[in-house]
């Protein structure tokens, strides 16, 4: 096989896919490789609805097998194309529970060639919570993740996870078992979640939404209230306002409203569904707030399968450290970056929580990932690539704090048109922040011309002089660094943080 010359692949790594029989959508997702935080190479599904109908007659239906089969075969081809190393395929609700599923399964490892692992709904609870722990920060609640024929939920915190239990709840299944009937829908998903007896352990705690029906409601709620960051990975909402949008969803089922037509036609008609069987999990269980996830079964399943040293790594560092890898002019002088403003932080009397230190190491890597554009537009790159990229284990305040950061770096400490729609997203504290770590590498980077080897020397340090509060100081070999535009980067910083600044050249 002749290897790609492109140099914007990680190396040492192989294509890996994941083949996701579902019972509303049969999914193939080729990632970069196996790795902390994978990329997606390629990305399709097929809505084939194999769980329709099983609540009746306890089969798959045939046509929907039939339409299945043909996407295996063509995910088949495409996992080859794509040069991926190894296939790994996962079956769930609609697969295990129907009488004709294990001539399906037959059907499909002879087309992939591969075993068809069927899980379990204890197991589908399992890799779910794996997927929350893989892609949020210390995770605290319960995980709960609706496909089209079950839910499962689980209880996370931080690296550890409970007992998962099913429920028939999918939203294909709920709404064939209710007929259409949206009341029928709601009894019938209440006396199943009064049987879950783990969401009494969730009040005040954050509920971790899984699964594509779920998913939608986010994206519809993102839609009708404007939010600026079209992100799902961690967009979190209030208990009280999703409860109020649930109802609006729920009683606007056959709604024209432009917003719902962001939503495809095939997941429109079960939101209703999905909105009844969220609306039940969350009266009984009264989290603080509802967490999306884009995280689910199979990135669980994949970080199963990384060593224990690799699962530890942070999911955000790891892929901040990939881009720096990639598009950086230097990756070792982000890193420089990322320890040296650890060391400079308290000297401007900023206490970092564990959270807050690793959004700032991230900034920091990904200071330098658009050097490549015009100079004029190097801040807007940065602030684009880092709020839309698909990163994990971080916040949205977190993501707007590091990708303000980069474009104060490099268009000056104040807002514009460009900043607005972030700066609604970040809280006050991190924009505060991220013009304060933004100064400090607007005047640093003019010591080092994005190369290593210098940042390290640096320092600020508490000044003997009474006329001054902090001095940088910087060691006599690099004397001829000394200037009008880094004396003007100090005092835009010195202004900033109130503070009295001058270089100190020993």
């Amino acid at each position: 096989m002749v290897e790609s010359e492109a140099q914007g692949r990680l190396p040492g790594i192989a294509p890996v896919s994941v083949v996701d029989i579902g019972s509303n959508s049969i999914r193939l997702v080729v990632y970069e490789g196996m790795s902390r935080s994978p990329t997606i190479l390629f990305n399709e599904k097929v809505l084939c609805g194999l769980g329709k109908g099983i609540a009746v007659t306890g089969k798959m239906d045939e046509d929907s097998v039939i339409r299945a089969l043909a996407a295996l075969h063509r995910f088949k081809a495409l996992s080859d194309q794509a040069r991926a190393a190894t296939m790994y395929v996962l079956a769930t609700a609609a697969a295990r529970e129907a009488s004709n599923g294990p001539d399906f399964i037959h059907q499909a490892e002879t087309i992939l060639g591969r075993k068809v692992r069927v899980l379990s709904g204890e197991e589908e609870a399992k890799f779910a919570s794996l997927g929350i722990i893989s892609g949020f920060f210390n995770p605290d609640g319960i995980a709960g993740d609706l496909g089209g024929g079950s839910l499962e939920l689980i209880d996370i915190k931080g690296k550890e996870f409970g007992k998962g239990i099913t429920l028939p709840l999918g939203g294909l299944r709920l709404s064939e078992y209710a007929g259409g009937s949206l009341s029928k829908a709601r009894t019938f998903a209440r006396k199943q979640v009064k049987t879950a007896k783990l969401l009494s352990k969730g009040e005040g705690r954050t509920f971790y939404a899984v699964g594509g029906t779920w998913r939608n409601i986010a994206k519809l709620h993102m839609e009708i209230t404007n939010y600026p960051l079209h992100m799902m990975q961690g967009y979190e909402v209030s208990l009280e306002a999703i409860m109020l949008f649930l109802e609006q969803v729920v009683s606007a089922r056959d709604s024209r409203e432009p917003a719902f037509q962001a939503v495809s036609k095939h997941r429109r008609s079960l939101l209703p569904f999905g909105a009844v069987a969220m609306t039940e999990v969350l009266s009984a269980m009264k989290p603080s707030v509802i967490s999306f996830s884009a995280q689910g079964v199979r990135e669980g399943y994949l970080y199963s399968l990384l060593s224990e040293a690799e699962r530890r790594l942070d999911p955000l560092l790891a892929a901040a450290g990939e881009l720096a890898i990639l598009r950086a002019r230097s990756p070792e002088h982000a890193r420089e970056l990322a320890e040296w403003t650890g060391r400079m932080m308290p000297l401007f009397g900023v206490q970092e929580t564990e959270e807050e230190s690793r959004y700032r190491q991230a900034a920091c890597l990904l200071a330098d990932i658009s050097w490549r554009a015009h100079p004029d537009y190097r801040g807007l790159q940065a602030l684009n690539v880092i709020a839309h990229s698909s990163f994990v284990g971080i916040s949205h305040p977190g993501r707007a704090f590091i990708a303000l950061t980069n474009y104060y770096r490099f268009e000056g400490l104040h807002d514009d048109g460009a900043t607005g729609p972030l700066a609604q997203i970040a809280t006050p504290q991190f924009i505060e922040r991220a013009k304060l770590l933004g100064g400090m590498l607007r005047v640093v980077y003019l010591f080092s011309a994005s190369m290593p080897g210098i940042v390290k020397s640096l320092s600020f340090r508490k000044s003997s002089n009474p006329d001054l509060d902090l001095e940088f100081v910087v060691p006599p070999e690099y004397r001829d660094f000394a200037g009008e535009r880094l004396d003007g980067r100090l005092q835009q910083l010195s202004r900033l943080t109130n503070k009295r600044l001058a270089f100190r050249f020993e």
